[in-house]
């Protein structure tokens, strides 16, 4: 064959596919790494450093996210005149050149989010001057100070919605936001706001303001009538007061104050809509005491001070528990984690919609379940991890909160209640009276304070917790008549449990929870309809058979003795559970069968796996999913193992030995000749 062909043949094989592969490289129409779905192109995580100019003429929204995109070129989005939403979010942009968007006119929705453009907003506000359709704007996490977003918004007349989180804003003024007339929502959340002066007041049309997760020490002389939702959740706010000098009703209807440092309860207008009201986690209480207190000289007076601006005078009674202004709407009022130890004379029946009040961990030492206390509309009550130790109720009024359907009182201290205070609800599904010394009683001669609850023939309650309550003895027919779908018994160490206990409950019981009990034996199987098991830390030698007829997808098994699982129980097992829970127990590292049984079905979740540990011959701990097959099977020899390799060693040595005395002996001249001499030579005597 000629030279020349040969080459041929070599240029054609190696240079051809390396021209292909670069034509791809450099954006050859053949590659097309956005997928259209109608007129959306997704182009996220794709590694572009650019608009692409091969979509179709007449799409509408174009996703970018996530790629590698620095700046956005004059022309690039001229092939898609029909543009109505871009999203750049998560790029490197640090610049977007001035006339990008002039050849978008139809463009509404803005996504820039979690970019660079702090470095050339000046250029990229002379972009944005031809977005007159603009409607929604997002810059969040871009770096952006306050004067940058000043000059980055000031033509945007059009926009609706505003997203700012995640910048350097440290605080607003008059001027931040003068041009934004049709504005209906601004998220600031997560900026570093300390004030806020005049920033809103000329946002007539604004329903929904964020200013979560900043600075603000306080929200005084309140007057956006026209906003629905404020959240104002994580600042340090330590006072929110209204104007009370406005006659005009306040369209809000969430107002969140939670994670604050309000030390008040807040000054709500005198006329609005507020359905939710939120200041979890704050330091709210209510001090009357003070206000009746004459020989202390307590002030009313409270002068809040604006950085540049005068001093501005508040004057609020604030001893006087009659200036919580409107509560008359509020539907739930969350109070979780304050001060609060008493609320004011008729203070919750200024409330008569409410439905549900969370009052977790408080200073409650008592609490009146009566309508005169509660309206007859609550629908949940918590009033878990307070000091409570008495329930005031008679059977006859509590009977009239016929909504009630959660209540909460678990983590108090309360002894001694009214045996038949919980039967007289009429709708009560979960009671939670978990870590109070009480007891459950069904005796035919109960006392009205017996030391024990009436829990039978509550026809509505289906879920009851009783964790920690130190219960010893469960007595027959407790349960009778109430059709409990969840029980949570666990954390009672001495209770002694027996068949008879859960009597009544064989076709309802779905939850079941048995952990630190002590429990020994028990025969599961009349509970056909049982989902969830607790039995964790109750010392337990082996799965007890009676689970083998069940149909269970959840057991936990943690913190038992157990040492290995029986290949038909696994077996079943494996292919009835979803979530298993088995940490703590002491497996045998060379019975393990259970172990690959279940890897093998794919359909159950050992939760704790990585934690599961087992024991060796030598009672050395080992992680299941490290433990080496072989080294299992071999664990039992490895002290015959080391004998072999000792009993090598000897023969090898008293092979070489032998070895040497033949050659010293048979063979001499094969040694040097100066050991020879040495060795052979005469000892005179």
């Amino acid at each position: 064959m000629p030279v020349f062909d040969r080459l041929s043949i070599v240029v054609c094989h190696a240079v051809v596919p390396l021209l292909l592969v670069l034509l791809s490289a450099s954006g050859h129409p053949q590659t097309f790494p956005c997928r259209l779905i109608q007129g959306t192109a997704l182009c996220n995580s794709c590694q572009l450093s650019t608009i692409p100019d091969h979509l179709p003429h007449q799409i509408e929204e174009i996703f970018l996210d996530k790629n590698l995109m620095l700046n956005l070129q004059d022309g690039c989005l001229s092939r898609y005149p029909f543009l109505r939403m871009l999203s750049c979010a998560n790029n490197r942009l640090m610049t977007v050149e001035e006339s990008v968007f002039s050849e978008s006119p139809l463009l509404e929705n803005l996504n820039l989010a979690d970019n660079e453009l702090h470095y050339g907003h000046k250029q990229v506000a002379k972009s944005f001057s031809s977005l007159s359709k603009l409607k929604t704007l997002d810059l969040s996490g871009n770096g952006l100070s306050a004067d940058m977003v000043s000059v980055l918004v000031q033509n945007l007349s059009s926009l609706e919605t505003l997203y700012l989180s995640r910048n350097s804003m440290l605080r607003l003024d008059e001027s931040t936001f003068r041009s934004l007339h049709q504005l209906k929502e601004l998220n600031v959340e997560r900026n570093l706001l300390f004030e806020i002066s005049g920033a809103f007041d000329h946002m007539k049309k604004l329903q929904r303001l964020n200013l979560a997760f900043n600075c603000l020490p306080c929200l005084v002389n309140f007057e956006m009538t026209q906003l629905l939702v404020l959240n104002a959740s994580h600042n340090s706010v330590e006072w929110f007061i209204t104007n009370q000098s406005l006659n005009e009703t306040f369209q809000l209807e969430t107002l969140d104050l939670s994670d604050n440092h309000l030390l008040f309860f807040p000054f709500l207008p005198t006329y609005n809509r507020i359905r939710t009201l939120l200041l979890s986690n704050n330091r709210v209480g209510f001090y009357q005491h003070f206000a009746n207190d004459t020989s202390s000289n307590w002030t009313t007076r409270v002068e809040y001070y604006n950085l540049g601006q005068n001093v501005s005078n508040i004057t609020m009674e604030i001893w006087n528990e009659n200036l919580h202004g409107d509560l008359s709407s509020v539907e739930l009022l969350d109070l979780s984690e304050n001060k609060v130890n008493y609320f004011p004379h008729g203070f919750i029946q200024q409330m008569p919609h409410l439905y549900w009040l969370r009052l977790r961990s408080n200073c409650l030492q008592s609490i009146s379940l009566t309508p005169e206390d509660l309206p007859v509309t609550l629908y949940e009550l918590d009033v878990s991890r307070n000091r409570l130790t008495e329930l005031k109720a008679s059977q006859r009024s509590i009977s009239e909160l016929n909504n009630l359907t959660h209540l909460n009182l678990s983590t108090n201290d309360l002894q001694n209640l009214p045996s038949r205070i919980f039967t007289s609800l009429p709708n009560l599904s979960t009671l939670d009276l978990s870590d109070n010394a009480v007891d459950v009683c069904y005796l035919p001669n109960y006392t009205s304070f017996s030391g024990c609850v009436v829990l039978s023939n509550m026809v509505s309650l289906k879920q009851l917790y009783l964790s920690g309550c130190s219960i010893q003895n469960i007595p027959s027919s407790v349960f009778k008549g109430t059709p409990l779908t969840h029980l949570e018994l666990s954390s009672n160490p001495d209770l002694h449990l027996k068949q008879e206990s859960l009597e009544g409950l064989a076709n309802t019981l779905q939850h079941l929870g048995l952990g630190n009990t002590g429990l020994q034996e028990f025969d599961f199987s009349p509970y056909s309809h049982l989902k969830s098991l607790n039995i964790c830390r109750n010392s337990l030698l082996e799965i007890p058979e009676s689970l083998m007829a069940l149909n269970l997808k959840l057991l936990d098994l943690r913190d038992n003795m157990l040492t290995t699982i029986q290949s038909q129980h696994a077996s079943m097992l494996a292919q009835r559970l979803q979530t298993v829970y088995m940490n703590g127990n002491a497996f045998n590292c060379c019975h393990l069968d259970w172990y690959r049984t279940f890897r093998k079905n794919k359909d159950i979740n050992v939760v704790d796996l990585s934690e599961i540990t087992c024991l060796d011959t030598n009672h050395r701990h080992h992680k299941i999913v490290l433990l080496d097959v072989v080294h299992c099977g071999g664990l039992g020899n490895e002290e015959s193992a080391v004998w072999y390799i000792l009993l090598f060693l000897t023969v090898s040595i008293s092979i070489m030995g032998i070895s040497v005395i033949y050659m010293l002996t048979f063979k001499p001249r094969m040694l040097p000749r100066a050991i020879k001499k040495r060795c052979w030579r005469p000892t005179p005597y």
